[in-house]
């Protein structure tokens, strides 16, 4: 691990070293503003986000919109933001118990909360460079969305131990503190955040569609430790950090310390974005029933025209003496979901690659259509419970009643492919149909 650690350090501080000769381009955003980051690629509507594969940029000013909640308290004259919204679905599934292990949409012939989220949010001004700037970032969901996010040590006896359907979860709890002076600009993270690289976010108002893909159902949620963003120039950035292990508190007795080594970068021209690493590497030993996920990953997002664009991510996953199923949930089983319990121990390393595409076609500024190919490969069963590869099928319509108010119907397929696995509906279904839709309301 020492070694480990000393080689993320020394990658760290060449790429720093070199920085200088980067494209140091400043990009004119507006009147008294100067943004060292190249501008958006896409609009802030219809699509969920408006900059590639969600990297915190340096240099970008990250400042949320003020929104309802925080003008009807009439607390617009600060930087600092609080605000939140909530999430409603409800899907018809060929499934009658449980639609796992799709997720977010858990429950078959429902409709279901879930989540409804709170942001207090202060972001470091990263576009100066005069002076150290700090801010925080508190994110807290309640809903069934929780069971995807939680991390052992933070409330988590919800679902370990009592697989309870509904729940909450603080999944993010971080401070921010921008040092203007190193490299290009530095922005060090402390605490507990969403691991990168991650096309598919944890909250329902980041995400291009409301169900998530098979890959994004089993890879890390969050990390708890410290991650330093450098700027190197326009077009580079370097992530370094280090990490407890995923989905875990540093001080649960499952923690273990893993490095993370990320970097992104953009073209010229800003239709590409290749962003990727390894977000996770440590002895990954499961450990006291809970995963120690090692992953290497990369996301690629390109930019066709106005009108299309898409993006692309692949991920390799391993961890040695795992379990099928890995972490184990020890509450009773539910109709939504079975499958607790610890499963059978794996010799040797247990491994699953991932990928997905989304495709995404604007029709008008409050709409667009997104068309989704995922595929997960879980040869041992560590991930699913079940020895298979899988791939899923999604089409879905997203529309924007205003900048508050959003609909995302959608239609879903997808299938295990090893001879004699029945995943679905409790382990009896080979594949699965559902139509879903879910609204969101920002507040």
């Amino acid at each position: 691990m020492k070694s480990l650690l000393l080689t993320i350090a020394a990658v760290a501080t060449i790429a720093i070293n070199v920085h200088a000769e980067q494209d140091t381009t400043k990009v004119k955003m507006k009147k008294d503003t100067v943004a060292r980051s190249l501008p958006s690629p896409l609009p802030n509507l219809p699509f969920p986000t408006s900059d590639w594969d969600g990297a915190p940029l340096v240099g970008a000013d990250a400042t949320a919109p003020i929104y309802p909640l925080q003008k009807a308290l009439k607390a617009t004259k600060t930087r600092f933001r609080f605000y939140g919204w909530a999430d409603v679905g409800g899907d018809i599934s060929s499934s009658k118990h449980s639609n796992a292990p799709t997720s977010y949409d858990l429950v078959p012939n429902s409709v279901q909360l879930d989540q409804v989220g709170l942001k207090f949010d202060l972001q470091p001004n990263t576009v100066q460079t005069d002076h150290v700037s700090f801010g925080f970032l508190s994110t807290t969901i309640f809903g069934t969305d929780y069971r995807y996010t939680t991390g052992l040590g933070y409330f988590s006896n919800q679902l370990l131990q009592h697989n309870n359907k509904y729940g909450f979860d603080p999944a993010e709890m971080y401070g921010l503190i921008y040092f203007p002076k190193i490299a290009d600009g530095m922005l060090l993270k402390v605490g507990r955040f969403i691991s990168p690289a991650d096309i598919e976010a944890q909250w329902a108002t980041d995400n291009y569609l409301y169900s998530h893909s098979l890959m994004f159902t089993v890879d890390p949620y969050t990390f708890t430790g410290a991650q330093a963003t450098f700027k190197l120039g326009t077009y580079w950035q370097l992530e370094v950090g280090i990490h407890g292990g995923n989905d875990m508190a540093p001080w649960s007795h499952s923690a273990q310390l893993n490095g993370l080594l990320m970097a992104r970068w953009v073209s010229r021209d800003n239709n590409d974005s290749v962003y990727g690493g390894i977000n996770s590497l440590g002895n990954g030993d499961y450990t006291q029933r809970h995963d120690d996920l090692q992953m290497v990953v990369a996301t690629w997002g390109h930019k066709f025209n106005e009108t299309f664009h898409m993006m692309t991510e692949v991920y390799y996953i391993w961890q040695y003496h795992a379990l099928v199923g890995g972490t184990p949930i020890q509450g009773p089983p539910q109709p939504f979901y079975t499958n607790v319990g610890a499963g059978a121990p794996i010799p040797g390393a247990a491994q699953a690659v991932g990928a997905v595409n989304y495709f995404q076609i604007k029709v008008s500024s409050h709409d667009y259509i997104s068309i989704r190919n995922g595929y997960l490969s879980d040869p041992q069963g560590n991930r699913t419970g079940f020895a298979t590869s899988y791939s899923d099928h999604t089409i879905g319509f997203v529309h924007h009643f205003n900048d508050y108010i959003r609909i995302r119907p959608e239609i879903r397929y997808e299938r295990a492919y090893a001879d004699g696995v029945t995943p679905y509906d409790n382990g009896t279904k080979k594949d699965q149909y559902t139509a879903a839709m879910d609204l969101i309301v920002r507040f």
